[in-house]
């Protein structure tokens, strides 16, 4: 046995060698974030070993580090075994209090017509109902304390709203951090997190935990006691969903892909120690495939897709790309896995949408650069909004060209303000965005990736149902994150096509306003869990030139459509 002390924490565990810091870190409660799922791709778990003990470290996650960083100490803490006593001097702090998120989207003029109702009775009590089934009955006349929440659950962020059902009114919201994403980012890393008994009980209980916690804070607020909220809606994405409801998504990593759950169904809330009435539900609204889940649905139902006309593709932009192409009601779909790139993670100088995160930047025609924080406060890395701005404007002034190269200062026409900023990081060329923040040749790669992965589904997606990108009336980009987005970072990245410009609509959190029409009319869940069988779902895995389309998309420049077949 050896014994790692965090100095930092006044807190010490002996351990078996061979065991990771992290690991350690872990068995005494101690919080790093390693949203790569140990990986070691991120590099966001480093931590800073005595100088005096680094021989007792075998670390094999220096490709993450720079020369500086190793030079002081710093180790990868999923990485780094330890084999003999080691100090902790430094652990990067959890961030991430002050959020970013946005908790507003789109929606309609909502009829109500609640699944929980209440009724008083000629002897002094009310009887609560869900649908037609008695599930309580109350002293006194309690009719108009008739509450429900409403949970977006997303891969990264956590919304809880506390709604009035009798009047439709949302009385209060608390956003949070998905604690899961410390442990694994991204959908792929979190179905093999939680794919054993204990990754899965790791997942269930810290997000059922942090459910909680901002439930006690909305009644904390309102003044609303717990014992009358009756429903929560689940809307998230399928994995988010059955991790949510204490289900092993393992079946959504491996071929064929097919969800444990189909959605459209209620859970009892005590069972799953959910912080509302002892007799509440919990909804699921209904999944359309193993990677578009309830999260879409209510984005469908927020938008009334199915009542447009002509045609709309709807687009959520997250470490998924989820994509619903509306022809005339006719609605088909598709996914694709975008990583986490798009909330700055695996960048360099990545980070969530908090206070310092580059948000916005634009090169003026002279080449200055104006740039803007959340907060204003000093830029100390970049969000995921950001990354797109800075990528889209570097493309659009051929300070990156269209494979993805940054150009070479003394061979370009460049403005010599730009031309400056191409400095040189641990030997390799960088472009330095704000005093000590740099875009790397990596970080461009990454976002190729991701964005690739995106365009590539749309295009996939249009050619299946042979509709061209000029034929396409109204572009939704929903989600948190593609609200913060400009049509024309998106547009200048290859992220959509050129011909979709002046017809993008920004319409925000639309997992959640679907999540408070499913609670206020029970109509609507009957209406999406029929129209849910009927969407056409798009596999891009069986289609012949999907490889070609993806390889094709990873080009800053526009690409040509690309005729296949599905």
């Amino acid at each position: 046995m050896v014994t790692v002390n965090f100095l930092t924490n006044d807190k010490s565990v002996s351990v078996k060698k061979g065991m990771t810091i992290l690991e350690a870190a872990r068995e005494i409660g101690i919080v790093i974030e390693s949203p790569c799922n140990s990986e070691g791709a991120c590099g966001k778990c480093k931590v800073k070993v005595s100088q005096s003990n680094l021989t007792g470290i075998i670390d094999d996650g220096k490709h993450q580090l720079s020369d500086e960083d190793k030079a002081q100490g710093f180790v990868l803490s999923c990485q780094a075994k330890v084999m003999a006593d080691v100090n902790i001097e430094e652990i990067p702090e959890n961030l991430n209090k002050n959020l970013q998120i946005l908790n507003h989207g789109e929606s309609f003029v909502i009829e109500r017509d609640s699944y929980i109702k209440k009724e008083y009775n000629k002897n002094g009590r009310t009887v609560v109902y869900a649908g037609d089934d008695i599930i309580g009955e109350e002293e006194g006349d309690t009719t108009g304390l008739n509450y429900g929440v409403v949970v977006d659950i997303g891969t990264t962020t956590l919304v809880a709203t506390i709604v009035d059902i009798n009047t439709g009114e949302e009385l209060h919201s608390v956003s949070a951090l998905n604690p899961q994403s410390i442990y694994a980012q991204d959908v792929l890393s979190r179905i093999k997190f939680a794919s054993d008994e204990k990754g899965l009980d790791t997942m269930y209980s810290e997000m059922i935990k942090e459910l909680n916690s901002m439930i006690a804070k909305n009644t904390k607020e309102t003044g609303i006691d717990k014992k009358y909220i009756y429903e929560a809606i689940f809307s998230g994405n399928t994995c988010m969903i059955h991790l949510a409801a204490n289900v092993n998504p393992y079946s959504l990593g491996k071929y064929p892909y097919t969800p444990l759950l189909k959605g459209g169904s209620y859970l009892s809330a005590s069972e799953h120690k959910l912080n509302i009435s002892d007799k509440g539900l919990i909804y699921l609204p209904p999944i359309i495939s193993s990677y578009v889940g309830p999260d879409i649905t209510s984005g469908i139902l927020a938008t009334r897709l199915q009542d447009r006309k002509g045609t709309t593709l709807f687009v959520d932009i997250g470490t998924n790309g989820e994509m619903i192409i509306a022809r005339d009601g006719k609605l088909s779909s598709t996914s694709t896995a975008a990583g986490p790139a798009f909330e700055g993670m695996n960048i360099t100088y990545g980070m969530r949408a908090e206070r310092g995160a580059i948000e916005y930047f634009n090169i003026e025609k002279d080449g200055s650069i104006e740039i803007k924080t959340i907060e204003n406060g000093k830029a100390i890395g970049i969000c995921g909004s950001g990354l797109l701005d800075i990528l889209g404007e570097l493309v659009a002034n051929k300070v990156i060209g269209k494979n993805g190269r940054f150009a070479l200062p003394e061979k370009s026409d460049l403005p010599i303000v730009l031309r400056k900023r191409l400095v040189k990081v641990d030997g390799k060329i960088a472009f330095e965005i704000a005093d000590g923040v740099f875009l790397t040749q990596k970080d461009i790669r990454q976002v190729q990736l991701a964005k690739g992965a995106v365009r590539s589904g749309i295009e996939f997606l249009m050619s299946n149902k042979k509709v061209k990108a000029e034929d396409v009336d109204k572009i939704q980009i929903a989600g948190s994150f593609g609200y913060h987005l400009r049509a024309k970072s998106l547009i200048n990245i290859g992220l959509l096509p050129k011909e979709f410009k002046g017809k993008i609509d920004f319409v925000g959190n639309t997992s959640k306003s679907g999540g408070h029409a499913f609670l206020l009319n029970k109509q609507y869940r009957l209406e999406m869990e029929q129209l849910v069988k009927e969407i056409d779902v798009v596999e891009l895995s069986n289609g012949e030139n999907f490889d070609r389309i993806f390889v094709k998309s990873l080009s800053f420049n526009t690409i040509e459509e690309v005729a296949c077949s599905a």
